[in-house]
């Protein structure tokens, strides 16, 4: 269950992250409030996660999971780069979280 806890807390880190594109640097009041409520939500279920899981495997997921993900809405949706040295990177990223998932004892 935590390690879905943490895949959660991932997404809404992804959320917050695309959503500061959307606050215009918090001058836009609904996507401000909307990303700063993302933020605690993933903060919150990352701490939950925390609870049963190593802390440097946790924060690691997490952070990959986010970057992935933000990456990957960046080329959706803002049509950013998607080149062969970005989706490499985005792999290696993603080989990275599931290593960890699988070298993690429990």
């Amino acid at each position: 269950m935590s390690w879905l806890i943490l895949f959660l807390a991932g997404l809404f880190e992804v959320a917050w992250a695309v959503g500061l594109k959307y606050t215009e640097g918090f001058t836009k009041l609904w996507p401000s409030l909307g990303t700063g409520l993302a933020m605690a939500v993933s903060l919150w279920l990352l701490a939950v996660a925390m609870k049963d899981l190593p802390l440097g495997t946790a924060y690691a997921v997490w952070v990959g999971v986010g970057a992935v993900g933000t990456a990957i809405l960046g080329i959706v949706l803002f049509n950013e780069p998607a080149n062969a040295g970005r989706l490499v990177s985005l792999a290696l990223i993603l080989a990275g979280i599931i290593g960890l998932k699988l070298a993690t004892p429990g």
